[in-house]
């Protein structure tokens, strides 16, 4: 999914709560790239509104984590700054910080900040969410499939033991994405203390 056409929708709601003056704003990732959404925060940002992690209030065992933007102190300022310099960013104008034409490639003074943010959603993803999602599917799946084998009657010895030999596997993947995950967060937080950034923040967004 291209950064436009969701642009429209996510920044008009985004503008709608800095009109009502809310504090946080909440959002899915609607796109498949993490970097078009560490893009979209840069965005988010001149609007007036900065990153700041998962929601609390929506959990971390979802399929589609929800993220949290807190409004800054200039919030006010900042929208009003970029409006009036891409008037016509929501309707497929030129963007804060993005190249024209080029969908979510930040231009050279930008990058590294999209890059920031696209390491704070990946040890976001990695962490929490990481955790709370896979101890879901952890259970999940080998449930399904002794439900599955109890709806058949078919809870015999071997059926059992194929049941438990997929379960096994199951979790030794799960065990292997932890895994790599976990090596990822170790990464982007390396990068972030690098930056000068403690992520995560210290408070916990809503």
């Amino acid at each position: 999914m291209s950064l436009r056409p969701q642009l429209r929708t996510q920044l008009g709601a985004l503008l709608k709560a800095g009109e009502q003056g809310a504090e946080t704003y909440t959002t899915i990732n609607p796109w498949n790239s993490r970097q078009t959404f560490a893009a979209f925060a840069y965005l988010a940002e001149q609007y007036g509104y900065r990153y700041a992690g998962l929601s609390a209030k929506h959990g971390t065992s979802r399929s589609h984590p929800v993220f949290a933007f807190r409004r800054l102190p200039d919030a006010v300022e900042r929208a009003t700054r970029t409006r009036a310099r891409y008037p016509d960013a929501p309707l497929g104008g030129p963007l804060p910080g993005l190249a024209p034409g080029r969908g979510a490639e930040p231009l050279p003074e930008a990058r590294q900040e999209v890059e920031l943010l696209h390491a704070r959603i990946k040890v976001d993803l990695y962490g929490t969410s990481r955790r709370g999602r896979l101890r879901m599917l952890a259970v999940a799946v080998p449930l399904g499939v002794l439900l599955a084998l109890a709806v058949n009657g078919a809870l015999d010895p071997v059926p059992l033991a194929v049941a438990g030999g997929i379960s096994v596997a199951w979790w030794l993947y799960l065990w292997l994405a932890s895994a790599l995950m976990q090596r990822g967060q170790r990464r982007y937080s390396t990068m972030l203390e690098q930056a000068g950034i403690e992520w995560p923040p210290g408070n916990t967004p809503g």
